[in-house]
């Protein structure tokens, strides 16, 4: 069975605009609109999923904060993280992660979800 992967991102907009890019190009996709949400689900099923695409701002959290926590269960589960802030990638510093300024293009989600999914 294909690994799905877990899209969080607090903005339904974001989140189903990703989700439609990957489900069209045959990914398995779960979305999650809160960090505890999605801590749970990883939580409950560590072994469902394959990669993590999450937003750098989320309600009351931030994605350095998902990443460390998911770390101490899935320490080499595939990252990407995407914000619209610059000049990220020292916050996540020893977490094993991908960093990619918003908007990503369609092409470069689908090419860097099918990469890290085979890694």
């Amino acid at each position: 069975m294909d690994q799905q992967i877990l899209l969080i991102d607090d903005s339904a907009i974001q989140l189903r605009v990703r989700e439609t890019i990957l489900r069209s190009a045959g990914f398995t996709v779960s979305a999650a609109t809160t960090a505890e949400s999605a801590l749970a689900l990883l939580r409950s099923s560590p072994d469902m999923f394959g990669l993590v695409i999450t937003d750098h701002l989320l309600s009351g959290i931030t994605g350095v904060e998902i990443v460390r926590q998911l770390r101490t269960f899935l320490p080499d589960i595939p990252v990407v993280v995407i914000s619209g802030l610059p000049e990220l990638e020292a916050e996540y510093e020893g977490l094993n992660v991908i960093v990619r300024q918003k908007p990503v293009p369609p092409p470069e989600l689908i090419e860097l979800a099918r990469s890290l999914r085979a890694a």
